[in-house]
């Protein structure tokens, strides 16, 4: 079993920066992925970014609503997670997730919710005008 904790959610006007942590704690593998997704009042949950690893191999990928503003990176000693957040947008508004699962997806697979096995609770990032 995996627990993950995300923190660093908040409210930010735009054009700020946000960074969120996802610690996790449990079995965690040498090899695994860690998304982030997030979900807007109203809309379903979408993919925001995705790390996975094994051994020295990593790969980061976006969606292009992000891309170029998220920057999705870990601290394998603090077993942590980030999300650093800039030029943030009134369209980020949402609750943003931590998911994780032990193995490290083949590519198809990372942007689907469904292929992610651990959850956090969540935490809200709202973007004021």
């Amino acid at each position: 079993q995996v627990q993950l904790v995300e923190s660093g959610g908040g409210l930010v006007q735009v054009g700020g920066s946000l960074r969120l942590s996802c610690a996790a704690a449990g079995r965690t593998s040498s090899a695994r992925t860690v998304g982030w997704f997030r979900q807007a009042p109203g809309k379903e949950r979408e993919f925001v970014t995705a790390i996975r690893w094994s051994g020295g191999n990593v790969n980061t990928h976006y969606s292009d609503a992000v891309k170029g503003r998220f920057t999705i990176s870990k601290d394998n000693g603090k077993n942590t997670v980030f999300l650093q957040m800039n030029s943030l947008k009134p369209e980020d508004t949402a609750v943003y997730y931590c998911a994780a699962v032990n193995t490290r997806l083949i590519l198809s697979r990372v942007w689907s919710g469904e292929s992610y096995e651990y959850w956090g609770q969540g935490t809200q990032v709202t973007v004021s005008s």
